[in-house]
């Protein structure tokens, strides 16, 4: 779990699996990325039926410092850093817009290049 807000009407839980979720469609959003994941773990999950995020991993500090590690597949033809960086960006955008949990680091874990 993660980030209590308490309101009037009691309190407000943004759980892990809701950060790691908005990370992997704000990926998805840029164009480049073939998907999110990659590994054989995401792909048994996949295959299951299973929400596995894309093997995204969503860590908190005892501090209350958010860091995710977003695994991605960039299409073949488009510049790799400049993806990543704009992945970065966007994840960083509709995280703190729709959960105003403030994200420490970003880290893009390039898992492959395939044909778009």
């Amino acid at each position: 779990m993660k980030d209590q807000t308490r309101t009037d009407f009691g309190t407000i839980r943004i759980h892990k699996k809701v950060i790691a979720s908005i990370a992997s469609i704000a990926s998805l959003e840029i164009e480049g990325i073939k998907r999110v994941g990659g590994d054989l773990k995401s792909t048994f999950y996949e295959i299951l039926g299973k929400k596995n995020y894309g093997g995204i991993k969503v860590e908190i500090d005892k501090n209350e410092e958010v860091k995710i590690t977003v695994p991605i597949v960039v299409k073949y033809g488009f510049n790799v850093p400049e993806v990543a960086t704009r992945v970065q960006e966007n994840i960083r955008r509709a995280v703190e817009k729709m959960t105003d949990v403030s994200l420490k680091d970003i880290d893009i874990s390039i898992q492959a290049i395939e044909r778009g």
